[in-house]
């Protein structure tokens, strides 16, 4: 018999609406879950505030929501390896598991990917701001009793900064410089911290999301980059390359071995590629300008490896093991505390989505990771 959900549902620029679903009972190798926590990301941001995702429209009402965990309330009949009660953490793309990506397992680029609150797919996957949702039990990972939901939840950003991690084939104690104290630069310095490298720099214009990257663990130093911009691309690329010179002198640690650029601004991405020693890499991570003007001289004449980086695949088992491991540890990093704001209800979701396009909310804290609980019984948010 189905079940009557709630869920908030995009009809418009910032038009989210509460409205009634049929979710019918799983099929035998799904499993259903009532969504407890998701967080908000910088796709859904976009979607929200403008009903595109750069070239991507939204062609019908769309649920948002895609960085999600919750509590399994109904298996199908196939399902062995989970039970009623079990937290898991979701992994929201479908990949169509025949292609020759998915074969290799890069099925994070299969062209028939179907991603929970994209407009990509039509019709479109219908995201996780929904009280239940059923979802195949394949891509459900069950989470240790230590590891709570809001952190299951960013399991999947920290698959992001895993992914980058793997195809920039850092070595242990190397050199590590990121672009960007966003969630996912944050993910990306600590990942790289907790796999061994020596020294891991930080760079952002907040100077409050740099403080707090040191504080609590994520990154070792931190560079403000000065807010400033050429009058044209020569004197661009001649303050970027002072910031990376300025990079390059804390701790007299010169280039660095691997940056990850985790903004996609220009000014960025071109100090990234001065900022990197010769036969090292550069990992593209944030998705930012489009078009881009970068100094590929600077890069091709010192064999600097300039690598993409889209989703992830594979991540989920390493990252719970990675969140146990930065446990464990002395010096961190806590990634509980990347949950900075915590709305509860779907009826919350504009005040959400309001808070996450901001740097300090009113208190003047500040806003890291946003998260919406869409569980039925919500207690009313407490912000």
């Amino acid at each position: 018999m189905a079940t009557q959900v709630e869920a908030s549902v995009l009809h418009g620029v910032k038009d989210l609406r509460i409205e009634s679903r049929q979710l019918p009972p799983p099929f035998a190798n799904e499993v259903q879950i009532q969504i407890a926590s998701t967080g908000l990301c910088g796709s859904d941001l976009h979607y929200y505030s403008h009903y595109r995702n750069g070239d991507i429209l939204v062609r019908e009402p769309l649920s948002l929501g895609h960085e999600s965990s919750g509590i399994v309330t109904e298996v199908g009949s196939s399902v062995s390896d989970l039970r009623p009660g079990d937290k898991v953490a979701l992994e929201v793309g479908l990949p169509c598991e025949r292609c020759p990506k998915c074969k290799e397992g890069r099925y994070n680029i299969c062209k028939e990917m179907k991603f929970r609150s994209s407009g990509k797919s039509f019709p479109h996957f219908q995201g996780t701001l929904q009280q239940r949702i059923n979802h195949p039990a394949k891509w459900c990972y069950k989470l240790p009793e230590d590891v709570g939901l809001d952190v299951g939840a960013l399991l999947e950003p920290l698959g992001v900064a895993l992914h980058a991690f793997r195809r920039s084939l850092m070595q242990p104690e190397a050199t590590v410089l990121v672009f960007g104290a966003g969630a996912v630069g944050l993910l990306c310095a600590a990942v790289a911290k907790l796999k061994g490298a020596s020294r891991v720099i930080i760079a952002d214009i907040d100077a409050g999301r740099l403080e707090f990257a040191v504080q609590n663990g994520f990154a070792h130093n931190s560079y403000t980059v000065p807010m400033r911009r050429g009058k044209d691309i020569d004197e661009s690329l001649t303050m970027a390359k002072e910031t990376a010179e300025a990079i390059g002198k804390i701790d007299g640690v010169g280039e660095v071995d691997t940056v990850f650029e985790c903004t996609g601004v220009p000014s960025c991405v071109q100090a990234g590629i001065y900022s990197t020693r010769p036969g090292g890499r550069l990992m593209l991570v944030g998705m930012g300008h489009p078009i881009q003007t970068l100094p590929l001289a600077a890069a091709a004449l010192r064999e600097v490896d300039i690598v993409g980086v889209f989703r992830y695949a594979n991540t989920y088992p390493e990252s719970i093991e990675i969140v146990q491991q930065a446990m464990r540890s002395k010096d961190g990093p806590d990634f509980s505390k990347l949950v900075t704001h915590r709305f509860c209800g779907l009826e919350e979701a504009p005040k959400a989505f309001e808070m996450a396009g901001k740097t300090k909310d009113a208190d003047g804290r500040l806003v890291l990771k946003v998260v919406i609980d869409s569980s039925e019984g919500a207690p009313p948010s407490k912000l």
